[in-house]
Parts: structure tokens; C-alpha cells; sequence
């Protein structure tokens, strides 16, 4: 078969690829990373390249996402486009997969000075500074005739003395020279031991001190994003963090169709290796920046939703998206990091935050482990929105918890230019007697609109009385900057002069209902939390907002365009990235882990799809901000 080369702008990447080989496939060998939500399938429209030269063949089916103008300049879609030729293409800006603008820490939204852990800051985890893998430096009495027990227990003996485990388990490795590690040391050594339930797993045995060189690593596996934090477990000091975009979404934005893809295109394999290079390359980068030798990370602590763990542990995911939804496992066995792949110390023992059900993880058992949730009497609510919105309700006796599905809108999927929180994104807008004005990230000519930035054109709309309560455009509203379009009415944010692209941004009538749609899933999956409990929105005592989403939206704006109960807003906090911050409480204290365990098994899943006043609230929350005015008694359009 003959093979053509490709050559990818503006980075000038370049690679050969058999005939019939789709563009798609042809900038995943170039390692070129294209946008896709829908992973490769023709769905979503979203991995648009323009042919500058030679002849590629297009499915006919796709010309449905360009207008006649962009047809005409060799816009294709590169998942349906194959390769005849020798090409030159162009990845437009909205196209290439960059660097998002990722939250990596969180804040914990409480602290008990009395149960402060050991390295102190003001705001504190309620357990004990006590890592589930520490280093013990050991200086053993020689055998004589009277004292002449195997160089195993020898150790294990003056364990006991030191650490609280009654037994230890030991593998076939610690073993193997030991006998002359002991003695070439002069019976000082080292010992690396993992808590595993209660029983203590050494891990490997070094000669001399090396007790200071123990770090472990809190990793928040998000379905967009991957955060690593390198920690010196034995002060809990965080030395750095590196964070990127998860590779895996080359095979679909979300979940749903990375599981399509793993069960029916292409492989699990494929989806856990893309993970697996994420975590390594990033602590990769970690260890060079402070001087940190791998093999001396000793620990992981990961935090996902239920998916991501999958993916990462190498399980199938078929059946959590199909009824009954049932997950392989909740709660995970602690691993070794040489069965997985991650490029730490082989024997170093890697823990996996419990899920709960199909559609709430560990990221959301991680975040109430930071915000408390699970330690008050006073009952509080976690919302964690992405392209599921994962809520919470609960406190120290009980929780409740659901997922709706509120699609990717709020991450700009599905909107016509919609984008991740990357540069020359729009993060803020305002609409003042006419004149749009906006904020975007970077401070670069706009490229399209996030998550943050829709919600706020959402209400300015409906402020201005641009859009009626339904989300349609007012037919009595003289503006400019109402234009029609490819079929659909679009309001001019702003102007083709102004914008890096040469297109104007806008946003339309479709793309205002399907964020309605979402808004609505929000406050509807938590509305029916709250009667399911016989609770008003009124006695919670405060709603912390988690991820990316929430630490740029306005709480005042996401209130009145119904997507957040109408409170007060002194109760509402943004505590950031609560995944990765629950994983570092779980790696810096094993009684933080336990608890973690708990919490997931006293959690009760309200499965949405299968309780039908949902779906009432769901239609009473398709208006701005919702059918019955009452709910929102401060919001006045």
C-alpha cells in the first residue's frame, strides 16, 4: 500500500501514513493533539483542519458542520477525512488540544487545632500526620550464638519496637541479598514499610540512613486534566506540581465515549497507557526540578471518578455505563506501581481513592474528605460540575449523593464556540447599555467562550432583556448585533476584527438552550437531593464548589440564571481542586485514607435516571432561572 507524508501547521510536524489512513489517525502518530469530544466518530465537529495542499477525501456527511465559505477553504473534519495524498494542513487555534488553565491545589475548608496533623499551617486536616508508607532507619544488634534468629525477623523484631504492626508481610525481593546488605552495613539499614489494612508491607531494605529520601506523589486524575504533586512524606512539605491535559482525550472528551471507545473501537490498553504516560511524564518533571531520584517516591495516592480508576487500574469499563450500571470494583486493593506502569520506586505501594457507584468517584469522595462534608453535624452540600454535575448532601451521621448528566455545555462542548479555560478564552462578560466588554484568559485576542464566561453571557442576556426567561432572543429587541445565521439567530459577543480567529464569536439560540438544559440537570439533580432528604436549600449550612468550573464562576450570576439555589452567598465557597487536595490528606495521613473508605460506604447513591421526580424538576428548571419564581426570590429580570 503506498504511504504519503502529512505535514501538520504551524508546528511543522511531519509523518508518513498509509493510504486510507484518516487525518485523525495521522496527527495522533505526528503527536499532533487534535480537540475531540466525541472521540473520532463525527459527532461532534470539533477536530476541524483546514487542507492547505493536495487531495485528501472527505466523508460527505461532515460538510454539515462547515459553512459554504470554510467548505471552500478546504475545512475538514480530520476523524472523517482520509489521506490520497501527499498534504499540508493547518490545525486551526480552535482546534489544538493546549494547555488549559488548571487548578492545581485545593483548599481545605476547615481546620481543628486540636487535631491538627504535625506540619502546621492554618488550615489543617482533623488527622494525624502519619503517611501510609514511612522509612525507619534501623541499627541492629548482631546475631551471636544466644541471639542467632534469621536476618528477616531480625528486623521485623525491632520493627515492632518502632512502628504499630503486629505482623508484617515481606516480599520475595527484600529478601534477596539481605543477608549481605546486613553485613556489609554493619547492621544499620533502612526500611521501607507500607501500612497495608493492619498489617505492615516492607517494601524494600537499604544500607545506611536513608530516611530522608521518602516522597510520595497525590495525583487527581480528571476526565480533562491531570495534576501530580510531589510531597516529601516526612515533613509533608509539597515541593512542586505539575499538571496537564489528559492524554486519553484524543479517544473522546468525556467519559461516555472514551468507554465506547475502550469497548467497541479500540482498546482499554490503549486509554490506560495515555493515563499512565500522563502521571509519568509529569513526575518525571517533578523529580528533575528538586533534585528527587525516582526510586525514592515510595508512594501514590490517586483521585478519579470512577472511570478514570478503571482506566488506570487496567479494569473494564463496559458495564458502568449500561444498566444497572455497575462499576468492577468501589473500593481498590493497594497495588505496586511496577504492576501499572508508573515509573516510581517498583515496590512502592499505590492507593486509589474509593468510588462510590458508576458516576461518583473518588474525586468526589477526596473532595468531601476536604471540605468536611462528613466531620459536622451541620449539614453542608459538595458540587463538583463538569460533564456530570456530582453533588453531595450530607454530614456526620448520613449522606446522600447523585450525578446528573448536564453534558459537556459547561465545558464548551456542544456550543458553537465553546472552548476549554485555555488561552484567549473568555472568561467574563458584561453587557452595559449596549456594549459588550470581556476578560480572557492570558489576556489574548479571543478565541471562543468557557465554561465561566457562557454563564456570565447567559445572565447579561437575560439582564438586558436580550433573551425572554426561555432563552429565546426577544422578537421585540433592536440590536445590532442580533444576526442570523447557518439557520439559527446568534447575538455578536464579539466583532471578526477583533478576534484571533478573523470570525466573530457568538453565541446562539441552540447554544442557550443546551446550557439551559445543563443549568437545569445542576439544579434539578440537587433539588430532588433535597426533597428526597425533606430538607429547603435554606438549612444548608454552606455549598462548596469544586474543580476548575467553579473557581472562576460569579456564585451571584450562577444563582440568578438558576444553576445555584438562591442563598445566601456568604455560604457559598470555592474550595478549588479538592480531588488532588483529598489525595494528599489520604498520602500524608493513613487514618485520613480510612476515613475516606468510610465515607464512600455510608454514602447512598440516588440513581436519577431511576427516580422519576427528577425529571419533573428538570423540566420546571428549563427558564431562567426557573418555572416557579418562588425558589428565586431575589432574582428580578
Amino acid at each position: 500500500m503506498r504511504e504519503y507524508k502529512v505535514t501538520f501547521l504551524p508546528d511543522r510536524k511531519e509523518v508518513k501514513v498509509e493510504e486510507g489512513t484518516t487525518l485523525f489517525d495521522a496527527a495522533e502518530k505526528a503527536e499532533v493533539y487534535i480537540n475531540s469530544m466525541c472521540g473520532g466518530q463525527g459527532l461532534c465537529g470539533e477536530c476541524r483542519l483546514q487542507v492547505l495542499s493536495g487531495n485528501a477525501k472527505a466523508d460527505k456527511y461532515a460538510i454539515g458542520f462547515f459553512s459554504v465559505e470554510e467548505i471552500q477553504k478546504g475545512y475538514v473534519l480530520a476523524c472523517q477525512t482520509k489521506v490520497e495524498d501527499n498534504l499540508e494542513v493547518m490545525v486551526p487555534a480552535r482546534s489544538r488540544l493546549e494547555m488549559e488553565k488548571i487548578i492545581t491545589e485545593g483548599t481545605l475548608a476547615y481546620s481543628e487545632p486540636e487535631k491538627v496533623s504535625v506540619h502546621r499551617t492554618s488550615r489543617q486536616p482533623m488527622y494525624p500526620f502519619e503517611p501510609p508508607v514511612t522509612k525507619v532507619y534501623l541499627e541492629l544488634p548482631p546475631p551471636t550464638m544466644k541471639d542467632n534468629i534469621s536476618d528477616i525477623d531480625r528486623i521485623t523484631r525491632e520493627l515492632k519496637k518502632k512502628l504499630a504492626f503486629s505482623s508484617f508481610e515481606i516480599s520475595l525481593g527484600c529478601l534477596q541479598n539481605l543477608s549481605d546488605n546486613l553485613r556489609q552495613h554493619q547492621w544499620k539499614v533502612t526500611a521501607t514499610v507500607a501500612r497495608h489494612d493492619s498489617i505492615g508491607r516492607l517494601l524494600q531494605i537499604e544500607g545506611g540512613d536513608t530516611s530522608e529520601q521518602n516522597y510520595g506523589l497525590a495525583i487527581d486524575i480528571g476526565t480533562t486534566t491531570v495534576v501530580v504533586q510531589l510531597v516529601h512524606l516526612k515533613t509533608g512539605k509539597v515541593l512542586g506540581v505539575e499538571a496537564s491535559h489528559n492524554l486519553q482525550a484524543r479517544y473522546g472528551e468525556d467519559v461516555i465515549s472514551r468507554m465506547v471507545f475502550a469497548c467497541t473501537r479500540g482498546s482499554l490498553k490503549t486509554l490506560n497507557e495515555a493515563v499512565v504516560a500522563n502521571i509519568n511524564a509529569l513526575t518525571r518533571a517533578l523529580a528533575r526540578e528538586n533534585g528527587v531520584k525516582l526510586e525514592d517516591i515510595n508512594c501514590a495516592v490517586c483521585a478519579g471518578n470512577t472511570t478514570m480508576s478503571h482506566f488506570l487500574l487496567n479494569l473494564t469499563p463496559c458495564s458502568i455505563r449500561m444498566e444497572p450500571y455497575v462499576p468492577t470494583a468501589a473500593i481498590y486493593p493497594q497495588i505496586l506501581a511496577r504492576e501499572i506502569g508508573i515509573n516510581i520506586n517498583p515496590n512502592g505501594a499505590v492507593e486509589i481513592m474509593p468510588s462510590v457507584a458508576s458516576y461518583m468517584g473518588g474525586d468526589i469522595v477526596a473532595g468531601i474528605l476536604t471540605c468536611g462534608l462528613a466531620d459536622r453535624t451541620e449539614v453542608t452540600c459538595l458540587i463538583d460540575v463538569g460533564t456530570n454535575g456530582e453533588i453531595a448532601v450530607g454530614n456526620n451521621e448520613w449522606i446522600v449523593c447523585c450525578s446528573a448528566s448536564a453534558g459537556p455545555a459547561f465545558e464548551g462542548g456542544g456550543i458553537k464556540w465553546g472552548m476549554h479555560a485555555t488561552r484567549g478564552a473568555i472568561e467574563k462578560i458584561e453587557i452595559k447599555d449596549g456594549q459588550v466588554t470581556y476578560k480572557t484568559i492570558s489576556k489574548s485576542k479571543p478565541r471562543g467562550i468557557c465554561g465561566s464566561g457562557l454563564i456570565d453571557v447567559i445572565y447579561e442576556l437575560a439582564r438586558n432583556r436580550i433573551i425572554d426567561q426561555d432563552g429565546k432572543f426577544n422578537p421585540i429587541t433592536s440590536n445590532e448585533r442580533i444576526v442570523t445565521g447557518d439557520g439559527d439567530t446568534e447575538f455578536i459577543l464579539v466583532y471578526p476584527e477583533q478576534t484571533e480567529t478573523g470570525q466573530a464569536v457568538t453565541i446562539a439560540e441552540t447554544d442557550i438552550s443546551n446550557l439551559i438544559k445543563s443549568k437545569g440537570a445542576v439544579f434539578a439533580a440537587l433539588k430532588s437531593l433535597m426533597d428526597y432528604i425533606g430538607m429547603s436549600f435554606n438549612q444548608l449550612e454552606a455549598i462548596y464548589l469544586a474543580g476548575g468550573f467553579g473557581s472562576s464562576l460569579d456564585a451571584r450570576k450562577a444563582i440568578a440564571i438558576g444553576l445555584l439555589p438562591d442563598i445566601d452567598l456568604h455560604k457559598i465557597h470555592f474550595i478549588g481542586n479538592s480531588s488532588v487536595a483529598g489525595a494528599r490528606m489520604a498520602l500524608l495521613s493513613s487514618a485520613a485514607f480510612e476515613a475516606a473508605k468510610s465515607i464512600s460506604r455510608r454514602m447512598t447513591n440516588i440513581e436519577l435516571s431511576n427516580y422519576p421526580p427528577f425529571m419533573s424538576e428538570f423540566i420546571a428548571a428549563l427558564f431562567l432561572p426557573h418555572t416557579d419564581s418562588k425558589l428565586f426570590p431575589s432574582v428580578h429580570y
